[in-house]
């Protein structure tokens, strides 16, 4: 089992900056690729960003290349998501996911363990 705990939305204007956390207890860290996934109000849950067991590969969803940033401490079993320039549209939901596995995935269906997750809301 791993219990995966968010932190760091809220609510700002657009252009503003956001840093999410994800606090992972429990099963080792870094045997898991961790991935952030969104949900906007009336919308299905879409995937933002993966990351590797070692932190070396990334993955995003086209709308947040070149904004959002997710990176991983291991000694901190932690995993974040640095979010700039951000828009109205980003606002939702934000959940951070585990797999126990060796590549990161887009799909929330290959995901095992999830967070509570965190509201995110941009004003314009």
């Amino acid at each position: 089992q791993v219990q995966l705990v968010e932190s760091g939305g809220g609510l700002v204007q657009a252009g503003d900056s956001l840093r999410l956390s994800c606090a992972a207890s429990g099963r080792t860290f870094s045997a898991f690729v961790m991935g952030w996934f969104r949900q906007g109000s009336g919308k299905e849950r879409e995937f933002v960003a993966g990351i590797s067991r070692g932190g070396g590969s990334t993955l995003y969803v086209d709308s947040v290349k070149g904004r959002f940033t997710i990176s991983r401490d291991n000694a901190k079993n932690t995993v974040y998501l640095q979010m700039n320039s951000l828009k109205p549209e980003d606002t939702a939901v934000y959940y951070c996911a585990a797999r126990p596995s060796l590549f990161t995935s887009m799909s929330s269906h290959e995901y095992d363990y999830w967070g509570q997750g965190t509201q995110v809301t941009v004003s314009s």
